[in-house]
């Protein structure tokens, strides 16, 4: 049996700060803990994540990533580690007071991502792999939309920034924004990484910075609302060295992929000693793609264990991941789907190509094998669709589309014209036959 408590050593400067973790054996909670509430995850070992304050007062709460970010709590191989996470903008949201608004009540996106972690890996070691399977994930009873021009070609398809929120239980969410529509609970994390060593953060830092000063997409290190704020703040000792949570890279990180859910395992790379695993932006669904930059965003209950793995995958292209082949499936028993191939009109650049200020791309109305021009020409028909076949605004049907509907690569071998479908599930519509 294992001991009722466990011991943490944590820095002297998280010395004294309110946060949670309990370990427990059998019936080890303390009546009134939030451990006993959760009956699903009362014989769970370690406990992470202080829900009762917001993230910037939770140490077991971060925004950035860097090597030497301290581990809050530790976890032998085979331990379940339950994970209570944020959503991503950490927002405490009433359905009864608040349907929808114009845009997401937080100004600005120094918060994202709210994760909850670095949980050290005992006996793991740099170099090592580890396999993390996701046990459960029970989402919050209240998750949130928000539509914008962040999201996957939102400057082209005349959509507007808007903010709705979702009634959620086990098994469906609805919107008082979005009648007719109920989606069922997918849930899953839409991050799940390990800590990057100093070698790759000096690499990310590089590469991610040249692409910025050249005009391309990218996130740099942004001390607003940087946590843990004693490394990565405006007064930290590396601000400057913290990487932003937006983009997945090597050591995993924002996937955002639908089928890493309860019951699929994930093979994530150990960078620095103990791993350091954090988790978060918990999704109670997501359509492949998250076309307008959010999902249904949820804080939830995450339940996982972990193991070193003996003889791991060749993660350096990026983390590997197995579960059961009902994962991949969409969930309805219909379905509805548009084509699109890489064509455009004259004149036109992408906007996702502009900052490469080619002399070519104006003129030409057909590009190479471009999948992005392919994916935005499928959404563009499948938003067309749905304002025509359920009469929804284009910018609810850009909601609709960034939690429901599926953007799959068709084939990739037929040039010029690679192929991209989107499919939209019809079962979500509950007020048609």
């Amino acid at each position: 049996m294992k001991p009722i408590a466990r011991s943490l050593a944590l820095p002297m400067a998280l010395a004294g700060l309110p946060f949670l973790l309990v370990a427990c054996a059998e019936s080890g909670a303390e009546p009134g803990s939030e451990a006993e509430a959760a009956p699903a995850a009362a014989s769970a070992d370690v406990f992470v994540g202080d829900r009762s304050v917001g993230c910037l007062e939770d140490p077991a709460c971060i925004n950035r990533l860097h090597p030497d970010i301290p581990m809050v709590a530790d976890a032998d191989p085979g331990e379940r580690i339950v994970f209570h996470g944020r959503d991503a903008f950490d927002l405490t949201l009433d359905p009864d007071e608040m349907s929808s608004a114009p845009a997401k009540p937080h100004e600005g996106a120094g918060i994202v991502h709210a994760l909850t972690g670095p949980v050290s890996i005992n006996g793991a070691q740099a170099g090592d792999v580890i396999a993390v399977t996701i046990e459960s994930l029970e989402p919050d009873s209240v998750g949130w939309t928000e539509a914008s021009t962040f999201g996957f070609a939102g400057e082209e398809f005349g959509a507007e920034t808007y903010f709705i929120v979702w009634r959620m239980d086990d098994e469906y969410a609805t919107s008082d924004a979005l009648p007719g529509v109920r989606i069922p609970n997918a849930s899953f994390p839409g991050v799940m990484t390990t800590m990057p060593d100093a070698e790759l953060t000096a690499e990310v830092l590089a590469r991610e910075g040249a692409l910025f000063a050249e005009g391309g997409a990218g996130l740099p290190p942004d001390v607003i609302e940087a946590t843990p704020q004693a490394l990565c703040g405006s007064d930290g000792t590396a601000p400057d060295e913290c990487l932003r949570t937006i983009p997945p890279r090597e050591h995993g990180g924002n996937m955002d992929i639908r089928y890493i859910t309860t019951g699929s395992t994930v093979y994530l790379p150990c960078l620095i000693d103990g791993c350091g695993l954090a988790v978060g932006d918990f999704h109670y669904a997501q359509g492949d793609g998250e076309v307008a930059g959010t999902a249904i965003e949820m804080g939830g209950t995450m339940t996982v264990s972990v193991e070193i793995v003996a003889d791991p995958p060749d993660l350096s292209h990026g983390p590997h991941y197995e579960g059961p082949s009902s994962v991949l499936a969409i969930p309805s028993e219909r379905f509805h789907a548009t084509t699109g191939f890489p064509l455009k009109e004259a004149g036109e650049v992408p906007a996702n190509l502009a900052y490469l200020e080619s002399q070519k791309l104006a003129g030409l109305t057909n590009l190479s094998a471009d999948v992005h021009l392919a994916a935005r020409n499928a959404l563009r028909a499948m938003l067309d669709y749905i304002v025509k076949e359920y009469g929804y605004t284009r910018t609810e049907a850009y909601m609709i589309a960034s939690v429901a509907v599926d953007m799959r690569i068709g084939q990739l071998v037929d040039v010029p014209n690679v192929g991209v479908t989107a499919i939209l599930p019809l079962d979500i519509f509950v007020d048609r036959e």
